[in-house]
């Protein structure tokens, strides 16, 4: 009998034991937690923040399609202008230039929409007096007058894209607008082997969008900060007239736009350019 009760007391005991193991597991998996439970909340946290830090428009924006007009008339008072500086800060990120850096030096810029028969006096008149200048031709000037542009070229002055047409790049598609561009830049770089990084758009009509358009294909666009009515060759101004109005208007950083077609721009051209020497200014087509 006393065998029995130690047998069936031994037996209790080892019940005990198991059933307080088990309870002890039980409450230590409860405190660590369920890994396959963690491991998916990570997971579905990383996922989220990566849709949030990784958005698939970055580096794009919309652009004004807005047209804004430049035109400057006649500056007197040898300041520096502040409507150009104006612009400058508020395109130039899109590659736009409307003047030069603060210091006593000077661009001239010729366009050559077509030729009048002046452009030979002006390239004689540059290289008697040492100094280059910026070409802005269109395809129909390229096209016409080989011979100019070599000469230009050779002679170290840069040649300009002025367009294939010379449309209003803000009033034609964007497609057109590519086309205004790159027409005339295969063309020179195809007959002439000459690449080119320079941009000005007719009649100064742009938008923040035609800027963005220019930049993409490579360009900077080239404004000024100073020009006259010298297009108008049904009214010339007197060469003394035209010569006040352009030794005149120097300002640290101009940008001159002048237009080859005018015969009293290729016969004061020498006068100016020693009265701009004369007060200081350098020459320079580095913009």
């Amino acid at each position: 009998m006393l065998k029995k009760c130690s047998s069936l007391l031994l037996a209790l005991a080892l019940i005990t034991i198991l059933f307080a193991g088990c309870r002890g597991n039980a409450k230590n998996e409860n405190q660590t937690g369920d890994p396959g439970t963690s491991t998916t909340s990570a997971t579905t946290a990383t996922k989220t923040a990566d849709t949030t830090v990784r958005p698939t428009n970055v580096g794009s924006r919309s652009y004004s399609k807005e047209k804004v007009v430049w035109g400057p008339g006649n500056i007197t008072d040898h300041a520096r202008p502040q409507e150009p500086e104006r612009l400058q800060k508020q395109f130039g990120a899109l590659g736009a230039r409307f003047l030069l850096d603060n210091k006593k030096q000077l661009c001239l810029t010729f366009d050559e929409g077509y030729e009048n028969g002046y452009s030979g006096k002006i390239l004689d008149t540059l290289k008697e007096k040492q100094v280059h200048a910026i070409f802005f031709v269109t395809y129909d000037f390229a096209s016409q007058n080989p011979a100019l542009i070599k000469r230009m070229i050779a002679e170290g002055h840069v040649v300009g894209n002025h367009t294939y047409r010379h449309l209003t790049m803000d009033e034609v598609t964007r497609a057109a607008a590519t086309e205004e561009i790159t027409v005339l830049h295969r063309y020179m770089e195809k007959n002439y082997q000459y690449k080119m990084t320079y941009f000005r758009f007719p009649k100064g009509e742009f938008s923040e969008d035609t800027l963005a358009l220019a930049q993409e294909l490579g360009y900077k666009s080239i404004f000024w900060s100073f020009a006259y009515a010298d297009w108008d060759t049904q009214n010339v101004a007197e060469p003394a007239a035209a010569l006040q109005k352009v030794t005149e208007s120097t300002h640290p950083g101009a940008i001159f736009l002048l237009h080859a077609v005018s015969p009293t721009n290729a016969e004061i051209l020498g006068q100016a350019i020693d009265s701009i020497r004369s007060q200081g200014y350098t020459f320079t087509t580095a913009l």
